[in-house]
């Protein structure tokens, strides 16, 4: 049923309690998961570019880096014969997973609740609302 599975994560709880649905799914339909790291620059946007900004930057994309290995280190303890691409992308972390979403033809979507920065909006997460409210495809919402 499922060809491509999105993964977005920032190795959050709930982005780790996302990739284990996305794995089991994976495996019994044959899917390939698209893990998605998203650094946020959003609130860089207009700030003057010296050296402090192009630091947190760093800092930010490598936040990002490590949760997309966590989740590699997951997939390999679970399961080696799952395919996965990791990805790392800049920008507001809904708007690309939307992008990501229609340009690699995404059939499903697992995303956590909230992540480390999204303080339990409510109960969902404002990127995890975002999408859903967004999404051409079916999103699974993992608390």
């Amino acid at each position: 049923m499922y060809k491509k599975i999105l993964l977005p994560t920032d190795g959050s709880e709930y982005a780790n309690k996302a990739t284990e649905h996305a794995l089991w799914i994976a495996k019994a339909s044959g899917a390939e998961i698209i893990a998605l790291g998203v650094t946020d620059t959003s609130s860089l946007i207009g700030l003057p570019l010296d050296d402090v900004i192009v630091r947190i930057k760093e800092m930010l994309q490598e936040e990002a880096a490590k949760s997309l290995e966590a989740v590699a280190k997951i997939v390999e303890e679970y399961d080696n014969n799952i395919k996965i691409t990791l990805r790392n992308e800049d920008g507001s972390p809904a708007d690309v997973v939307v992008k990501t979403i229609k340009e690699e033809e995404i059939d499903l979507v697992v995303v956590g609740t909230s992540g480390k920065h999204g303080l339990d909006r409510f109960l969902l997460g404002s990127v995890a609302e975002n999408v859903v409210r967004s999404s051409i495809c079916p999103v699974l919402v993992v608390h």
